[in-house]
């Protein structure tokens, strides 16, 4: 039987718990994430769901070794790579990448998009030609649907939903297998959220990525994934396929869950997408990606 591409066993995070500042005190710790146990099968799209402070961006960073698990196993196609190091953690960093949260606080406000997303090549040594680096910056700006001349810009020059494609574009460039997204629209305004969330979908299927989409919202992990995992407190109370998640859930914190999404009461209008569907993408030319941008709607500005 082929093992999942990635999966953790009896995982265990506790983050200590101290007082001071020159002479630390170590008072306790902190459970973040108990006894999971979990496989990412290649190919699938796997959503992890629960409430702030459930355990689930703990989980994805030890899964990608951004962590260090205080007891457990992490596995990839099989081999345990719980403390990996050196050459084979770098080998690892090429299969399995992450997108993170805040596109913002993700890329460095000193290098230019162009840069950041060239940073891959240079840590691994690939491209060494700066022609051809630059080739392959502009290949991967335009795959996520930005302008090649983006290159030269700097983050605070583009729109939130800009910097969370460049944040894309740099976690695929060097082809990964696994790509881990946490949380990726939540910090994006709600008109841009469905355009991340389709390129996102369009990406796994051209590129046969096996995706990992952390979220809080169900509506989201319902229209992007094949499976759900459930995390409370740290545990994972429930796995199950998505649409069988959604009619019979078997645990009652995943019904609480299912129960707070919002619904709108009464008829939906004709033309209107179903309660808890993601928005539909604004028209292009109304400044999504690379467009010209238009003034933001006077309830939210989080996409400038």
């Amino acid at each position: 039987m082929t093992p999942p591409l990635a999966e953790v066993e009896q995982l265990v995070k506790r983050f200590p718990l101290t007082r001071g500042v020159l002479l630390r005190r170590r008072l306790g710790e902190v459970p973040a994430v108990d006894g999971v146990t979990l496989a990412v099968q290649e190919g699938e799209s796997l959503g992890i769901v629960g409430e702030t402070g459930s355990g689930k961006s703990t989980l994805a960073r030890i899964l990608l070794n951004l962590l260090e698990p205080t007891s457990g196993v992490v596995r990839y196609r099989g081999e345990d790579v719980t403390h990996a190091r050196g050459a084979r953690l770098a080998e690892l960093r090429r299969e399995r990448q992450m997108v993170f949260q805040d596109p913002a606080g993700s890329l460095n406000p000193r290098k230019t998009v162009g840069a950041a997303i060239a940073d891959p090549f240079a840590i691994h040594g690939l491209l060494p030609e700066r022609s051809e680096r630059g080739r392959r910056v502009g290949e991967l700006l335009e795959q996520v649907g930005l302008d090649a001349a983006q290159a030269n810009r700097y983050p605070h020059e583009l729109s939130g939903g800009m910097r969370q494609r460049v944040g894309i574009a740099r976690a695929i460039a060097l082809g990964p297998e696994l790509l881990v997204a946490d949380e990726p629209v939540s910090a994006l305004d709600v008109s841009i959220q469905a355009q991340i969330l389709t390129l996102l979908r369009e990406l796994r299927r051209e590129l046969g990525l096996t995706l990992v989409l952390i979220a809080h919202d169900l509506a989201v992990v319902r229209h992007m994934c094949d499976r759900v995992a459930v995390m409370h407190d740290g545990r994972l109370v429930e796995v199950a396929p998505v649409e069988e998640l959604y009619r019979a859930p078997r645990e009652a914190y995943t019904r609480e869950l299912l129960a707070a999404v919002p619904r709108i009461p009464g008829p939906v209008p004709t033309g209107a997408a179903p309660a808890g569907a993601p928005p539909p993408a604004p028209d292009p030319a109304g400044g999504g990606a690379g467009g010209p941008q238009s003034s933001p709607p006077s309830s939210s500005s989080s996409s400038t």
